[in-house]
């Protein structure tokens, strides 16, 4: 075979790119959405925790509460004041706008799935009220997969969550077990804020946290130190457990007594993770005690980070539609096809550049 004897001319290199840019655009083109692996759980559990975002709104309406349209632009009623009595820390208004996508509750079920919770499992949950949807989404998930969530909520909330006196997360979780949405009531509640007694609280806003443990039935939580609370926590999930094993942890939020400080709020990392019980933190919440028995901990600081890492929508309004985003579906090329046209692009490449094609195209016969 006769090789090129000298440089490739340069019609020969763009012929080459045009040709390469076709086959580009045929591979692109071969794309198709794939259903994502536990698909008929995660549709049940964003439309249940949507159903739970329409009986929370109008569980609002029914308190005589209008909507505030412009900092609710959804209407959902799951966005809080600025400031209230029982207003516990700053908080993003933009983040709790990202957190109402009811489809948040599909990453949770994958992540509770790969943390290997199923039927009949138990999984401790700590929740606050800055992020109620975020709380009902992670409930919802949880006990679409058959497990049994063991919650102690913190009820004091961040800047535009469940601030709402008349209408806590405790509050919102009884309209969701009245409407059949959920199942289980939180086991025990603390005020939250400061030392997870209220600190930082006025007394009439201690007293407006107390007064939701109260009507809703929940055990309240009022240890005169953050460790003592902690230690509270502890015995509080061990007795609901009746000798049985948890299979996960979960957090949502930043309460101190399940992260242990803000701090170690800070080195967390969202999502699924299983050997945080190997490392060593400057204060050992529920989060960090309940690693060190050997169980994954699921970690939800705010949406952000699930909404980027499984391709759900950007922008909060509107409300997006159930079942949409990569959670339920990813695009993926066709590999059979994706491997011919790069052989053949390859032996066409091998041809133009190293052949002397016109030896062969242009030589005289003998």
């Amino acid at each position: 075979m006769k090789y090129r004897p000298g440089r490739v001319h340069v019609m020969s290199l763009v012929a080459l790119t045009v040709v390469g840019l076709a086959l580009v655009a045929v591979a692109e083109r071969s794309k198709s959405p794939v259903m994502q692996q536990y698909f008929n759980e995660k549709m049940e559990a964003a439309t249940l925790t949507r159903a739970g975002l329409d009986a929370i709104r109008e569980a609002r309406l029914g308190l005589g509460e209008p909507i505030d349209v412009v900092n609710d632009p959804n209407e959902t009623g799951l966005i809080g004041q600025e400031i209230s009595p029982i207003t516990s820390s700053k908080g993003s208004h933009n983040q709790k706008l990202r957190a109402l996508d009811p489809n948040l509750a599909a990453v949770f079920v994958e992540l509770l799935k790969r943390g290997r919770v199923g039927e009949g499992d138990l999984v401790a949950v700590a929740v606050t009220g800055a992020f109620p949807m975020l709380n009902a989404a992670v409930l919802v998930a949880i006990e679409t997969l058959g497990a049994t969530p063991v919650t102690i909520t913190s009820v004091g909330s961040s800047m535009w969550g469940a601030n709402d006196p008349d209408l806590t997360w405790l509050d919102m979780e009884s309209v969701l077990i009245d409407g059949g949405l959920l199942k289980h009531r939180s086991v025990a509640a603390s005020r939250g804020g400061g030392d997870d007694r209220g600190r930082g609280l006025t007394p009439e806003g201690r007293a407006l946290v107390d007064s939701a443990a109260v009507r809703n039935g929940v055990l309240l939580i009022d240890e005169p130190t953050l460790d003592e609370s902690i230690a509270r926590r502890m015995d509080i999930y061990e007795e609901a457990a009746d000798g049985d094993a948890y299979a996960a942890y979960v957090n949502v939020g930043g309460g101190l007594a399940s992260t242990g400080s803000e701090q170690v709020y800070r080195l967390l990392r969202p999502g699924l993770a299983r050997n945080l019980g190997t490392k060593n933190f400057p204060r050992r919440g529920t989060l960090v005690r309940m690693a060190q028995q050997g169980m994954p901990v699921l970690h939800v600081p705010s949406a952000d980070h699930f909404i980027e890492r499984y391709d759900l929508a950007a922008e909060p309004t509107p409300l997006p539609d159930i079942g949409t985003g990569g959670i339920f579906f990813r695009d993926r090329y066709n590999v059979p096809l994706a491997g011919i046209l790069a052989v053949l692009y390859g032996f066409l490449i091998f041809v133009v550049v190293r052949i002397d094609l016109k030896h062969y195209l242009f030589r005289k016969p003998r």
